[in-house]
């Protein structure tokens, strides 16, 4: 199994990152900054940057609520504060943890960003083709589903046809997204909701999460993740060469 090592970056306001590397691979290798979503549940984390490592990338993940040594309810508030006004110490966290997982001698230099939910909202916000080979979201944040800029890197994204919280969401991004010259792929998966590659099973029951719209789906999961690489892997090829 892929070894999690959690490490500390420092800076004005340090906080803590998990770090996974791929296994048996030569040379230095892309980066994949993964933003989590609002639990922040290491678990599900670790599980993701596993599946990350597993294709050959270095994964790297910034806990954003261990930042400045805040309490957990501080920091949660302070990142939905920083989703919805698109500023503030969020997004200088998610830039120290590109700097720092670029700078990585296992790594080319070259980063990609995913997130989560809350995270897949960062993605996107941060999405500058001077800093992110792609950006591949899932779900997104309500805050931020439908925002493209001219200058966004390309972008893989999924959704859940049954998500109750970003509804419509492939519509409106991918609307933006062309309006703006992006290049993209763009996926919704029936049957599914909001999270449906997360596991939050050991947190939540079941039931519950299948009548809220935010139950795991390991089929569609695994078919947005296939996506994913995919784009990615053609994206590093692009500007390797």
């Amino acid at each position: 199994m892929t070894t999690i090592e959690k490490i500390v970056v420092p800076g004005d306001e340090p906080f803590e990152a998990l770090v996974a590397l791929p296994d048996d691979v030569d040379g230095p290798r892309p980066g994949v900054l993964l933003i989590h979503d609002v639990t922040g549940d290491e678990t599900d984390i670790e599980r993701n940057l596993r599946i990350i490592a597993g294709r050959g990338y270095i994964a790297f993940a910034p806990l954003l609520f261990t930042a400045g040594g805040r309490r957990k309810v501080t920091c949660v508030v302070s990142a939905m504060q920083s989703l919805a006004t698109r500023r503030g110490r969020a997004f200088d966290i998610i830039e120290s943890a590109r700097r720092s997982l670029s700078a990585m001698p296992a790594c080319t230099g070259d980063v990609a960003v995913t997130g989560f939910c809350m995270g897949g909202g960062f993605a996107l916000l941060v999405a500058d083709d001077q800093k992110y080979a792609a950006a591949a979201p899932f779900y997104g944040s309500v805050l931020t589903h439908g925002f493209a800029g001219p200058d966004m890197c390309p972008v893989v994204a999924s959704f859940g046809a049954k998500d109750p919280v970003v509804i419509r969401g492939e519509k409106r991004l991918t609307r933006a997204l062309e309006k703006n010259g992006v290049p993209y792929d763009t996926k919704t998966y029936p049957g599914v909701g909001h999270s449906f590659a997360n596991r939050m099973d050991d947190r939540f029951p079941p039931t519950l999460l299948r009548v809220t719209g935010l139950a795991y789906d390991a089929d569609a999961s695994a078919d947005a993740w296939n996506r994913v690489f995919a784009f990615l892997d053609d994206r590093f090829a692009e500007r390797a060469s």
